[in-house]
């Protein structure tokens, strides 16, 4: 008779019961240019940046207007000072027809070994300059099925997807345009799991969109606030986190370290630090000027603003969900419902 040993049935059905928690585990991704990407492998994150931007609008735009070695050339050097300083995940918000180039992206990341996401959707701030012409007559289901085309089969058959949603809006109000925007960002949501990014500033361009993304059946989760520093009325953002929503802080340089220590430490007294992205908005390589321009550099949050956090009491766990475990929640693939 063959006797089992009792250590090797304890051995054994340990194994079985790693391997069956290791089965189950489900797996969370990020898009990168480079592909799927685990968020737990995603590193610090700055979340939202721009390696190069074209101003002269939809009906001007094309490739050419730009080098890709030269702007690697100049930007490259950046991108590894940002990682030294800490950075593993860009998020570029480069939106189509304002110098998106995935390809320029994607070379980056590989010569950088920094992750970086594109985006897919249409940018309708500065009152539509940068908005194709054909967007004004097709309905928010056309714009959608667009965006969910670059998620299924990628962007403009380099088989680079995008990694968010990226919209702009301005106005005192949403207008019809800026509306339908939204909308089709939600139904592109549904479809996708990507994170909708809106250029917005003051808060009554925000709460108007999570209204539609509400009525759409997305929750307040798929939503991210770009430059809700904009907004003077603290409460705003603080009502907005409540809700949901995502609130990025992304317009900070070395000038403005004590503001955005202010604004983080108001959120966090509300226990709404989960709530929060941070990054600069700097870079801007722009093809008109001479030698892409004057750019500003990527690190102040990890040199600067991570120092002064710590002074003033935040944790290095507090540090952590900022720069880790927020935005890899922020831009994972997954569809968010209301209530879910």
């Amino acid at each position: 008779m063959f006797r089992f040993i009792p250590g090797v049935i304890l051995t054994f059905l340990t194994l079985l019961l790693l391997s069956a928690c290791s089965m189950s585990k489900e797996y969370r991704e990020i898009m990168t240019v480079n592909g799927s990407v685990s968020v737990d492998s995603a590193g610090a994150f700055l979340t939202h940046e721009h390696l190069l931007v074209d101003f002269i609008g939809a009906d001007s735009i094309s490739d050419d207007r730009w080098n890709r070695d030269e702007v690697i050339k100049k930007m490259l050097p950046f991108l590894l000072e940002a990682k030294e300083a800490g950075c593993r995940t860009f998020v570029d918000c480069t939106p189509d027809f304002l110098g998106r180039d995935v390809l320029l992206l994607q070379e980056l990341s590989k010569r950088s070994g920094v992750n970086i996401l594109t985006n897919t959707g249409f940018y309708g701030a500065v009152d539509n300059k940068f908005i194709p012409g054909f967007a004004f007559d097709e309905t928010a289901e056309e714009l959608s099925e667009r965006w969910i085309d670059e998620w299924k089969n990628g962007i403009g058959g380099t088989g680079i997807k995008p990694g968010f949603v990226k919209i702009g809006v301005n106005g005192d109000n949403l207008s019809e345009m800026h509306a339908k925007l939204i909308s089709a960002a939600a139904k592109a949501h549904l479809h996708t799991g990507l994170v909708i990014a809106s250029h917005t500033g003051p808060s009554i361009l925000a709460f108007e969109q999570i209204a539609i993304l509400e009525k759409e059946g997305v929750s307040p989760d798929a939503f991210i606030w770009v430059h809700a520093q904009a907004e003077k009325d603290s409460n705003k953002r603080i009502e907005a986190a409540h809700r949901g929503a995502w609130v990025s802080l992304d317009g900070l340089s070395d000038d403005n370290i004590s503001d955005y220590v202010r604004m983080i430490k108001e959120l966090k007294e509300e226990n709404l630090l989960h709530r929060v992205l941070l990054s600069h908005d700097a870079g801007w390589f722009d093809p008109a000027k001479p030698d892409g321009g004057e750019v500003r550099g990527f690190t102040t949050l990890f040199k600067k603003l991570v120092p002064a956090l710590l002074n003033d009491g935040f944790s290095q766990e507090d540090i952590h969900l900022l720069l880790e475990q927020n935005p890899a929640k922020a831009f994972e693939i997954k569809v968010r419902l209301p209530n879910s």
